[in-house]
């Protein structure tokens, strides 16, 4: 994995550090999934990876400004990454703080309005809460 993962990185712009590639190797090693920085971080400490998470958060922003990865914002308090970077969206079970994959044609998002002048749209989110039937809380 370690030479596809210096590969991936070298494609999207990155210099493949130690840090890097051990902290994509955790991100891209087991299939698409949806992270914070914290449970990057909890992962990467529980396989020997000396890191702080101040660079967990940089290296998930530097993989996301490379298209490695897109940034949910689900709750104002935590932002979640995903190694999925397609067109999709989301569902959120808000009691267990997860987010499940909708397919991009799952989801029909008509009349969007008109961006203010000088800008362009450059994808849509759509996040779907979810609880369980008769939890209202």
């Amino acid at each position: 994995m370690g030479n596809s993962v210096s590969q991936l990185l070298r494609r999207a712009g990155l210099r493949p550090t130690r840090q890097r590639i051990a902290l994509a190797t955790l991100l891209f090693g087991n299939g698409d999934r949806h992270v914070t920085a914290e449970l990057l971080h909890e992962e990467a400490v529980r396989a020997g990876e000396r890191v702080s998470l101040a660079t967990v958060y940089n290296t998930l922003h530097q993989f996301t400004e490379a298209g490695l990865l897109r940034q949910l914002a689900v709750d104002g308090s935590k932002a979640y990454f995903d190694t999925n970077a397609s067109d999709h969206h989301h569902f959120f079970i808000e009691k267990d703080d997860v987010l499940i994959d909708v397919p991009g044609e799952g989801i029909s998002v008509a009349e969007l309005p008109a961006p203010p002048e000088g800008y362009e749209i450059a994808r849509v989110d759509v996040v779907v809460r979810l609880r369980k039937k008769g939890d209202n809380k």
